[in-house]
């Protein structure tokens, strides 16, 4: 059986210059600094320093043979999603991504699998862009926890949900755009607090807001970075729903009952916390994920699930890549 990642995101070389393209600002672009380093720009501000590993196909492939991964699964990073642009302008942007993602793949030597991007404002656009990328050779979706204010409860984002499900599409679920930008501005806050929150949010209000119950159990939907807070805080959200008639929502069941409606990520990187995630989860709910190759991912990929020693060798199996293997339809 391969080992999988089923979490790692890339940045095209290059591409158009999307601010000149649709006559708006602030849109992302790549300012290359030289020596396989360059800088994502949003407008004039600096966004992330990103290293050739994002763009450079021989560069990925020396990092999964250094690390024994035999496939990585490639998703684009969220900045590029344009879900608060016009729905046409994200539309545009997905269809750019997505070839250049395919392109990228094609270099990988039969090591990379792309998941597409869609504008997830507009239902109808995105059903139309997920048949294009699959047919075209994508093997699932990649989207954020929420669009604006709409949370993965909002009948629009159900009617795409079971939509990918009709079709046999994956979806890894990653959040962006997180809450609290304002208070989480130093120190990185929006991505240790911040995103863990957004996706225990994502998973919440599919469950509370009767998603789960509306759409098909074929339905294949991975939340990364573990789950967010979602295992560690479970017992409070079902000592809640026992006894509060508000919190239940349009759920027909405790939250507990759900757990085998969706999969996770291992990106937590702590053995302890694997090990409940894997306690809570099952050990056919979780797939190894790093967020490669940004430096808040796993620098070593596999190393905790590897190296844990409060799992079983079985468990690992599964976690490396029996899990991703099937979910994913890849080998």
């Amino acid at each position: 059986m391969p080992t999988i990642d089923i979490h790692t995101h890339f940045f095209p070389e290059r591409w158009p210059d999307l601010a000149q393209r649709f006559g708006t600002p602030d849109w992302p672009w790549i300012k290359h600094l030289g020596g396989g380093r360059a800088m994502i720009m949003l407008g004039d501000r600096e966004f992330r320093p990103v290293t050739a590993s994002s763009w450079d196909a021989d560069t990925r492939i020396a990092d999964l043979d250094r690390d024994g991964i035999d496939i990585q699964l490639v998703s684009a990073t969220p900045v590029l999603f344009s879900y608060q642009r016009p729905a046409a302008h994200a539309l545009d942007v997905a269809q750019i991504f997505n070839d250049a993602l395919l392109d990228l793949c094609a270099r990988g030597r039969g090591r990379m699998r792309a998941l597409c991007q869609v504008p997830l404002q507009d239902t109808d656009a995105a059903c139309r862009e997920l048949d294009r990328a699959m047919k075209a050779g994508h093997v699932g979706v990649h989207i954020g926890n929420h669009v604006a204010e709409r949370n993965l409860d909002d009948d629009a984002l159900i009617t795409f949900l079971h939509h990918c499900a009709d079709t046999g599409a994956p979806v890894l679920v990653h959040p962006w755009d997180m809450m609290g930008r304002e208070r989480t501005a130093k120190y990185m806050m929006a991505w240790t607090v911040g995103m863990p929150a957004e996706t225990q949010l994502g998973i919440v209000a599919m469950i509370l807001g009767g998603a789960f119950d509306r759409l098909p159990k074929s339905l294949k939907i991975c939340f990364a970075h573990g789950g967010g807070s979602f295992a560690f805080l479970l017992g409070r959200l079902e000592n809640a729903w026992h006894n509060r008639d508000v919190v239940r929502g349009k759920s027909k069941g405790p939250p507990s009952t759900y757990l085998d409606r969706f999969s996770v990520d291992s990106a937590i990187f702590d053995d302890r916390a694997l090990a409940l995630l894997v306690d809570v989860m099952g050990e056919d709910r979780v797939m190894l994920g790093s967020d490669y190759p940004f430096p808040l991912g796993e620098q070593r990929v596999g190393t905790l699930v590897r190296g844990s020693t409060r799992i079983g060798e079985g468990a690992k199996g599964k976690i490396l890549g029996e899990n991703a293997a099937g979910f994913f339809g890849v080998a």
